[in-house]
């Protein structure tokens, strides 16, 4: 199926899901020193909500996770104020042109930094509504990687500011946090880029429409350039969810 949006087209028949795929298994990604996840049937007694079990018609399986730690997720400028923001509320639109960018790594004083210049290097003065990055290298072990205790690369802030002042409204990138492991509580380009100035008083110039994506996955084989996203959450009432981020190449512009 072939839409024409705007000026270009996309072909919705070949998308391109840039999500990990959320699991019990040791193969689940995990970050901020939480366990994997649980998924496991409804017990009452002797009964187990599991067809193979023959004591049940239906599997009828509890999920425990946590969005941050166990996986793609989307989430709202909520995630760092006092007062209670739902990405629920937040994002009300799901469809966005969108730029993917392979940043190369800088290596600062130790830390692994996606910097201000790589970016306006990539973008070559393109201002999507939505930037997705890929850093590299792009290891496969980044669907399973536990990022606990391993201070993984991060964001710069004036990269954050950057991508502000460029008008983009959402952030998609394959790290556990735009923000470094451990900070003290920073969390200089969350600020940045959602322009909070103080999380106990909102300021009103604050994005609260603005999203960032964490940890998703873009296989190697899928090119730079230009796409149409597809941002989809679950429907929680809360700073972030679990989300799925589709991608569709753009095929005539």
């Amino acid at each position: 199926m072939i839409a024409t949006i705007d000026n270009f087209q996309v072909d919705l028949s070949k998308p391109i899901d840039i999500s990990i795929p959320l699991s019990n298994t040791d193969a689940n990604p995990i970050a901020w020193y939480v366990e994997k996840p649980e998924i496991e049937p409804v017990r009452f007694g002797e009964w187990v909500g599991k067809v193979s079990s023959g004591m049940s018609s239906t599997n009828f399986n509890t999920i425990i996770f946590n969005p941050h730690g166990h996986g793609t997720h989307t989430e709202c400028l909520g995630h760092i104020t006092r007062d209670f923001y739902s990405v629920n509320q937040s994002l009300k639109q799901f469809f966005f042109t969108a730029e993917l960018v392979s940043i190369e790594l800088e290596d600062q004083h130790g830390d692994f930094i996606v910097t201000k210049e790589a970016l306006v290097r990539t973008l070559e003065g393109k201002f999507p509504e939505a930037i997705v990055i890929r850093t590299l290298p792009n290891d496969l072990d980044k669907l399973s990687r536990k990022y606990s205790h391993t201070d993984p690369p991060f964001l710069a802030e004036d990269a954050a500011l950057y991508l502000r002042e460029s008008g983009i409204q959402h952030l998609l990138i394959d790290l556990p946090s735009v923000d470094k492991e451990k900070d003290e509580g920073k969390l200089l380009a969350h600020k940045a880029f959602w322009n909070v100035t103080d999380v106990n008083n909102l300021n009103p110039d604050a994005r609260l429409e603005a999203t960032i994506t964490e940890m998703i996955y873009v296989p190697v084989e899928i090119p730079d350039g230009s796409y149409l996203l597809n941002l989809q959450i679950a429907s929680f009432e809360n700073d972030a969810s679990p989300s799925k981020p589709v991608l569709y190449a753009v095929v005539n512009k």
